[in-house]
């Protein structure tokens, strides 16, 4: 079995405030998925691009397993403080976590956000 030890990694601010943006332009101008469910199916079947988590997901082990799987596929992953947040930025009340699937004009802040990801995990 694959090592099951999740060592959840802080978001600095700077990029924080990026993510934000990046669901923002990708829910205008690209596709994502929203929610635990849609955003577990496209990180199996390698859709995404980058996904997204809340970090005031109550409780934790709804979205425990996202990192464990964004790692065994190679996909990038971040956070963002408020799921009330997230939820905005994707034209919803709230949500735990978004998937980005085609970024639209980001592109270049997804890009840019990968490689940041790569560097925060070390």
């Amino acid at each position: 079995m694959a090592d099951t030890t999740y060592v959840k990694f802080e978001t600095p601010d700077d990029v924080r405030n990026k993510v934000l943006q990046l669901v923002e332009v990708a829910t205008e101008t690209g596709k994502i998925k929203k929610g635990t469910n849609e955003v577990t199916k496209v990180i199996e079947r390698g859709e995404a691009k980058i996904v997204i988590l809340a970090e005031d997901v109550q409780p934790p082990e709804v979205v425990l397993h996202i990192p464990l799987l964004c790692d065994e596929k190679g996909i990038p992953y971040l956070y963002v403080q408020k799921k009330d947040d997230l939820g905005q930025k994707a034209k919803l009340k709230s949500s735990a976590a978004i998937a980005i699937l085609e970024p639209g004009n980001g592109k270049q802040l997804l890009d840019e956000l990968s490689e940041k990801f790569k560097e925060i995990k070390k």
